[in-house]
């Protein structure tokens, strides 16, 4: 293959992994706009090319794989233990003593990837009693405060839990190498 191919080949990966931020950016103008017409979705491709050229971000490497069956089950246990957690946090609230113990952990994360990273930061921040602090995107590590964790036992169950969602993440969407290095 030339360079000039392989150049070209190139080109067209990165205009196929900018088109959902695209897609997304225009979609969100005319939603701005409120009104679904010709000037609006001319307008708003402008817009989205130019925010995409001037406010560059590095692409977003997505596996390209997608699994229904261990969405649907990320998702059910997302909901069942934000219903869970919502008892335990207005349980904390409401009792006759207060809350004695908090604690900050860090938790090392086993894929490297971005984006698995950033949704399992974004869902165990979701869930009431934790709070994703910081992240460090080199080390893939995720410092956490939790609310009303007494002793070590709490400290090693949040962190099995943030390394249980980050499994269930990497089995849904995740690369086949992260699925293989979390065990999923």
């Amino acid at each position: 293959m030339t360079d000039h191919q392989e150049t070209a080949k190139q080109v067209r990966w990165r205009v196929w992994q900018q088109l959902p931020l695209l897609v997304a950016l225009v979609v969100l103008w005319m939603l701005l706009w409120g009104t679904v017409s010709w000037i609006s979705v001319v307008s708003g491709i402008i817009v989205a090319v130019a925010v995409t050229r001037f406010f560059y971000l590095p692409p977003v490497e997505l596996s390209g794989r997608f699994n229904p069956f261990w969405f649907g089950v990320f998702l059910l246990r997302f909901l069942w233990d934000v219903v869970r957690a919502s008892f335990q946090v207005a349980w904390l609230a409401f009792r006759p003593r207060s809350v004695r113990s908090n604690a900050v952990i860090a938790v090392d994360l086993v894929t490297a990837s971005d984006f698995i990273t950033t949704l399992t930061a974004i869902t165990i921040s979701l869930i009431p009693g934790s709070l994703v602090l910081e992240v460090d995107r080199d080390r893939s590590i995720l410092y956490l405060h939790l609310i009303g964790v007494d002793d070590a036992e709490g400290i090693d169950k949040m962190r099995r839990k943030v390394l249980s969602v980050e499994r269930g993440i990497v089995r849904a969407i995740g690369s086949r190498a992260d699925v293989e290095r979390t065990g999923a």
